[in-house]
């Protein structure tokens, strides 16, 4: 049995980008993360012991955020490798990382990167 956990809107203010300024500064960020997960054992046992934790899945990409990078891509590796290194269980993930407001010389909501394994 699939199960899926999506932990939506999740925020943080980082030091991610490219530019200097971006890395002096900072930036909001919004992040999405989809899990799909075997649930049978804990569907049957009722037993969080069993399950997927998305309290730590939420410390482990919170935890990846605050490591400055350039990239998103490279913030979203880390995610998507520390989220399997925890859950044996896990059988796909996806990672949204929108950076809000990104300095691009216009009025822009986001830019995002998103990443699937």
């Amino acid at each position: 049995m699939t199960g899926i956990i999506e932990i939506e809107g999740m925020e943080f203010f980082a030091y991610h980008g490219c530019f200097e300024a971006e890395q002096i500064v900072g930036n909001k960020f919004m992040v999405y993360a989809c899990l799909h997960y075997n649930c049978h054992c804990p569907a049957s046992t009722d037993d969080i012991a069993d399950a997927l934790s998305y309290q730590t899945a939420y410390e482990i990409i919170a935890r990846e955020m605050m490591k400055r990078s350039h990239l998103l891509e490279h913030v979203g590796k880390r995610m998507l490798d520390a989220l399997y290194a925890a859950f044996p269980q896990l059988q796909y993930a996806k990672i949204k990382i929108s950076k809000m407001n990104p300095p691009l010389g216009g009025q822009i909501r986001c830019t995002s990167v998103t990443l699937e394994k």
